[in-house]
Order: structure tokens, then C-alpha cells, then sequence
């Protein structure tokens, strides 16, 4: 553990990437296999769940630390980091133990069946036999909330190093359900099976968001297709069976029971690329996102939601076929290809091939991108015909071209403070529109201001607070913000009868008055031009 708690101060304390490689790099040379395959899953992600409850630890750790709660409460939102605060107000270990990564992740396990009072012995045995560093990497695994300042790909280029393998190779293996429980080290880095994980998917190509049109060069180098507001997702058919993957790794083959149908449509050997859109037949054309996202969270999808929001696959992209990887295929060819296994699809097919937009200039298409709303798209993607598929984020062959955000101009009237680095500042805002002489609260936002207009509205939160509501405080009606939001749909959730899709600002209004801000009637108009036919309850919400 003290190895690992070395690699994470070491990882933690820099924001050069070639330090955190190396450090990396030196774990994997040095440490033993269990450890090796635990830092590689924790680091993409792969969390132990949960073994006891947040409220619980603070209570443990004040009885422990011979403080009362009331004064742990005031110093974990100065800390702000729950497993830090614990280390630090635990008086010093009575006796240090040095046992491995993997003893702590199964000593965690263990706890996690046991009855409460055994429990608590079991971690308060463990605070006492472990350094500070150990301590808050214990009790953020004990919390499920692990987390490192390192990507994936930081840590896949690590692992090259140390082991010699090609980076690529890498990033592929890594892919897909695997846990420490179901491989070993060997099997994992070393020698793989190609036959032991079907379900598989591929490193997912992302794009970044268009910075200047004028250097991509001729429009005929280029393919264009809208970019659907869905679940990106990969289809794996193989060995028989369908799996369904997020771009963030997350399984979602049950949540989409209708796609199981392609199996007998398409051969085995196929994984295609594309979006998950609710879609409605009859018309055929998208469902709004709120459809969709009723679907999403669940375990199974009762048939009364799958008449509502049926579902389909938006493809756009060709991966492998009859069992070849075809991601060095230029993408004019992929297409191709997948034009053609299209083709011969019949109608209820749950697979819709992505359409291309047609223009022979960039002026023609800054034309089809204005009209991405009407059609239930985010504005288009732009790839290059010779670009083969990459793995994560790259620029030069792929770009997103988004219509710019709907935006309104609100009234901040209630503050609360962050978490992590942001603990001591204001950051999280509940914004009004005026309807009548009242001011409506209708979104919520976090995101897009700096940190020093972060910490300027914290020292003025500070000294203008009306009134508390336990970590809320309402202040007076005198800043407004712009907010930007990708969508909006009825709600039943706000007073204001509405709900945006990815709020944040996009600027604070120094120069407008409270009175100039916008209206409720202002963003009905919205809802009935942009919004969709579904309401966000609060159930859903």
C-alpha cells in the first residue's frame, strides 16, 4: 500500500504528464501483479462498490479522533474531500502495517458482509495500522469514490512502458467487462486470449469541437452526417450474441432489448459504431433526448416504455465485418461498406443508416448545420474520406460542428459551495426569469465561469447572504448570467413549468440590469420553437 500511495502523491502533486507517466511506469515495474491489475482498474475506472456509507465513516471517524460531529461537519467543507478530512483529524497510527494493494481491496470486501459493530472494528483497526496518505486511499475505496488525476491514455502509455507493449494493443485489451476478479495480470497484459472476451468493443473515436473551418482545406475531402442527440454507443455481434457499449465502457446491452433483433439481420463478426436515438417509426425520425433518457439508469425497460420510446441504432460507422477489423480502412470505404449491409436490412430492422448531408461547399453546409434543431441534431460531424478510425480523442480527420447553444439571460438567487477544490468557493447557482413582478426559479448551473469570477462571487455571496438553508443561501436579486443550454422540455419538476438539456453560463452580465433579464414568457416561446412533446417529471428527474 505504501508503494501505491507513493504513485498517487506522485501522480497527484504534478500536472506534467511525462511525471505522471513515469511514475506510472516505475509502479508497474515494481509492484506485484494483484497490485499492478488493481491500480489498472482503479485507474480506468473499475471502483470497488460502496462498503459503508459516508454519514456513517464521519461518525466514526469523530468518535475515533475524540472530536464532536458537530466540529467534523465544520471542517469537512473547508477540507473538502470526506477521505481527507478523516486523515487528517485521526490521531496518529498506533501501529503501521505495510500490506499490499490488493490485502486492502479484499480486506474491504470482507467488511462489506459483516454486521455493523464487526465492521466498524474492522476499520477503525484499519485507520490505526496506516500511514495518512494509506488512510485516505483506504477510506475513498471503502467509500467507492476512488478517483486519480489521471486518463486512461496516460496511464495505457504507462503500461506500454513497462511492458513493452504497443500502446494501441493496449488500449484494446483494456476495453470491456473485465475486473481484477475475472483475470489475471498475465492473461490481461501478457498473453490474451482474442477468444476470451466476445463482447469486447473498441477504443471509441472522439472528436473535438470545430475551431476554424478555413484549415480543413477543400469541402470534397470531406463527409458530413448530422450529429444525432443520443447515446453514442458500439453494437458487438459476435459469437452468437449482442452487447451493447457506451463510450464511457458502460455495458448497456439490457436497457436496449430491441437491437437484440439485428443478430438476425447481420453476421456474425460485426461491430458497428453509432447513436442510440428513441425513435418514432411512424414518422421515422428521432424522438426528443427526454425520451431516450427515460431509458437510461434502468436495469429493465417495462413494455409500456418500450412502445413509448422505442429505440434504434443510428449507424454511422463500420468497425469490423465478417470478423476483420477494418479501422485502417479509409472511412470513404467503411462507409461504403456499411451503405451496402444497410441496404439489405429490411424495415423493422431496429438500424437506420446515418444519412449523409449533401452540399458541395462549406457555405452549403454552415446552411444544413443552421437547420440541425428542426431535425432533432446537435449540428453535424465532419470527417475526412481517407481517415481511418482512431482510438480517443485526436485532431486533423474528425470534427464536430455544433450549432452554438439556445441562451437566456437569468437572475442568480441562490448559491452553494462546491466540492473537491472548489469546497471553499460558491459555485453552484439557481437562476429566475421574471414573470410579472416575481422571479421564477427555473435551472440550475455549475459551470463556465474562471475561477476568479468563481472566487469574486464567493466574497460577494459572502457578504450579501439573505438568508440559509442548510448549505443554500439565498442572496439578493442583483447579478444576471447568461445561460446556455442545448434543449429545452416541459417540466412538472419547476415552478416554471421547464427543464433544460446541460445548463451552465456562458457569461456574467456586468452590463445588464436585473430588470432587463429575461422572462418566463421569454423561454414558453423557447419551449413551444425548440421543445419537445415529452415533460420531465420528478420521478424522471
Amino acid at each position: 500500500m505504501k508503494h501505491f500511495a507513493a504513485l498517487f502523491r506522485a501522480v497527484d502533486q504534478t500536472t506534467k504528464t511525462s511525471a505522471k507517466v513515469a511514475a506510472m511506469a516505475e509502479y508497474f515495474s515494481i509492484a506485484p501483479d494483484a497490485d499492478k491489475l488493481w491500480c489498472v482498474a482503479l485507474f480506468s475506472g473499475r471502483r470497488p462498490r460502496r462498503t459503508i456509507t459516508a454519514t456513517v465513516l464521519r461518525e466514526w471517524a469523530a468518535e475515533r479522533a475524540g472530536i464532536p460531529l458537530w466540529l467534523f461537519e465544520e471542517c469537512y467543507p473547508v477540507v473538502g474531500d470526506l477521505a481527507e478530512t478523516i486523515s487528517l483529524v485521526l490521531p496518529p497510527p498506533e501501529q503501521e502495517t505495510d500490506r499490499p494493494l490488493s490485502h486492502w481491496i479484499a480486506e474491504i470486501r470482507r467488511l462489506s458482509a459483516l454486521p455493523e459493530a464487526e465492521r466498524k472494528a474492522g476499520i477503525l483497526a484499519a485507520w490505526d495500522g496506516l500511514g495518512p496518505t494509506e488512510r485516505l486511499l483506504f477510506t475513498k475505496l471503502l467509500t467507492g469514490g476512488f478517483r486519480v488525476g489521471v486518463s486512461q491514455k496516460l496511464m495505457t502509455r504507462a503500461l506500454a512502458q513497462a511492458t513493452g507493449q504497443e500502446e494501441a494493443e493496449l488500449t484494446h485489451r483494456l476495453m470491456g467487462s473485465w475486473t481484477p476478479e475475472t483475470v489475471s495480470w498475465d492473461s490481461l497484459v501478457h498473453a490474451p486470449d482474442p477468444t476470451a472476451d466476445l463482447s469486447r468493443p473498441y477504443p471509441f473515436y472522439l472528436a473535438y469541437q470545430l475551431e476554424d473551418l478555413a484549415a480543413l482545406g477543400p469541402a470534397s475531402d470531406w463527409l458530413a452526417e448530422r450529429k444525432w442527440d443520443g447515446i453514442r454507443g458500439q453494437l458487438i455481434l459476435r459469437g452468437g450474441e449482442h452487447h451493447l457499449w457506451s463510450r464511457g465502457e458502460e455495458l448497456m446491452t439490457d436497457r436496449f432489448p430491441e437491437l437484440a433483433r439485428l443478430k438476425d439481420f447481420l453476421p456474425p463478426g460485426t461491430v458497428i459504431d453509432g447513436e442510440v436515438l428513441a425513435w418514432n417509426g411512424a414518422a421515422e425520425e428521432p424522438l426528443s433526448f427526454n425520451a431516450l433518457q427515460k431509458r437510461i439508469g434502468r436495469k429493465t425497460v417495462p413494455k409500456k416504455l418500450l412502445a413509448e420510446a422505442p429505440a434504434i441504432l443510428m449507424a454511422y460507422d463500420l468497425l469490423e465485418w465478417q470478423g476483420a477489423d477494418l479501422r485502417q480502412t479509409p472511412f470513404a470505404e467503411r462507409r461504403a461498406l456499411l451503405e451496402s449491409a444497410a441496404a439489405e436490412l429490411p424495415p423493422e430492422a431496429p438500424l437506420r443508416l446515418s444519412p449523409l448531408v449533401a452540399a458541395e461547399s462549406w457555405e452549403g453546409l454552415a446552411g444544413e448545420r443552421a437547420r440541425s434543431r428542426e431535425l432533432m441534431a446537435e449540428g453535424l460531424m465532419l470527417k475526412r474520406r481517407d481517415s481511418p478510425y482512431l482510438a480517443g480523442r485526436k485532431k486533423g480527420d474528425w470534427w464536430k460542428w455544433k450549432v452554438d447553444p439556445l441562451s437566456i439571460d437569468a437572475v442568480m438567487i441562490y448559491a452553494q459551495s462546491g466540492s473537491g477544490r472548489r469546497a471553499n468557493l460558491f459555485t453552484d447557482f439557481t437562476f429566475a426569469v421574471w414573470k410579472g413582478e416575481e422571479l421564477v426559479p427555473f435551472t440550475k448551473a455549475y459551470s463556465g465561469l474562471t475561477d476568479a469570477e468563481f472566487r469574486q462571487i464567493t466574497a460577494w455571496v459572502r457578504r450579501n447572504t439573505l438568508q440559509k438553508f442548510g448549505p443554500v443561501r439565498q442572496v439578493p436579486p442583483q447579478h444576471v448570467f447568461e445561460i446556455g443550454f442545448e434543449g429545452i422540455q416541459r417540466s412538472t419538476r419547476h415552478k416554471s413549468g421547464v427543464a433544460l438539456r446541460f445548463p451552465r453560463m456562458l457569461r456574467w452580465r456586468h452590463d445588464k440590469p436585473v430588470a432587463e433579464a429575461n422572462t418566463l414568457a421569454d423561454l414558453q416561446t423557447m419551449l413551444a420553437t425548440y421543445g419537445g412533446p415529452e415533460t420531465v417529471t420528478e420521478a424522471e428527474a
